[in-house]
């Protein structure tokens, strides 16, 4: 855990996720917004994440935490905790990707993705947003994704978890409409990030598409959590339109329509 600075009177936000990508430009966000933060991830370049933000006044935490166990929210939790400061906002952000044909893929990586994008996201928002209601403020960002509108052809389990977490991101904001607290799932689309690579799938036509920039993405879910917004579809008018669209076709020919982006392009390699 490392800091700088000596400041209650800033308010502290959460990102989880934090290391690259969406993640770290949320963190970015935060701190040029006057937020501490206490970023959290479980890759070995948090600390250079983190040691990049240091400055500007903030207070820059980091915390290595597996999200993927039980344990290890409960730790993040206390840990956090242990700062004997309310969190203000959080961006639960963490998540990984499984690219290939449902039964051929591993049933461990498809587990851990379930763990990691699903039930880490639901334990960590039990516990803070539980203090966010008792404080009787408080601000939530899912990172949700277009993919939650529409069968994800050969990133089944994936697209499945966006589902969820779009779905409980707007429930969960509907029963917390009068007490303060209010929640946004930010929906990018492709976005230029190391997520392809995690994934396996570079080698498909959306892992050689052009993609959005994640530092525009992150002012997109920033500025939509600042105005309490339920949703924002994040990035370009591509996103827009295929989430719109998601609305009106059957699932069958959006699972079609996916299943032309994500298939391989060369099935003998595993890119």
């Amino acid at each position: 855990m490392t800091n700088t600075g000596s400041s209650n009177m800033r308010p502290l936000a959460v990102v989880t996720g934090a290391s690259s990508g969406i993640g770290y430009e949320l963190a970015l966000q935060f701190r040029d917004h006057g937020y501490d933060v206490i970023m959290t991830s479980n890759s070995d370049r948090l600390l250079h994440a983190a040691a990049k933000l240091q400055g500007n006044g903030s207070e820059i935490h980091q915390i290595q935490a597996d999200l993927t166990t039980k344990s290890g929210v409960t730790s993040l939790y206390s840990q956090i905790r242990q700062f004997g400061r309310p969190i203000d906002a959080i961006a639960l952000n963490a998540g990984i990707g499984v690219h290939g044909a449902f039964i051929d893929n591993s049933i461990d990586d498809e587990l851990q993705l379930i763990n990691l994008n699903v039930c880490s996201t639901v334990h960590l928002a039990k516990l803070v947003i539980r203090d966010m209601v008792a404080e009787g403020r408080g601000k939530v960002l899912f990172t949700s994704s277009i993919a939650a509108t529409m069968p994800g052809t050969f990133t089944a389990v994936y697209n499945a978890s966006k589902a969820f977490i779009q779905s409980f991101a707007q429930a969960v904001r509907n029963e917390l409409k009068d007490t303060g607290v209010t929640i946004t799932a930010l929906m990018p689309g492709p976005t230029e990030t190391d997520f392809f690579r995690w994934a396996g799938e570079l080698n498909t036509k959306v892992g050689t598409s052009e993609k959005d920039d994640p530092a525009e993405v992150a002012r997109e879910g920033f500025d939509a959590l600042m105005d309490g917004r339920d949703h924002v579809v994040a990035g370009s008018l591509t996103n827009s339109l295929q989430a719109g669209m998601a609305h009106v076709l059957p699932d069958t020919l959006m699972a079609e329509m996916h299943r032309k982006q994500t298939e391989p392009l060369h099935p003998e390699r595993k890119s």
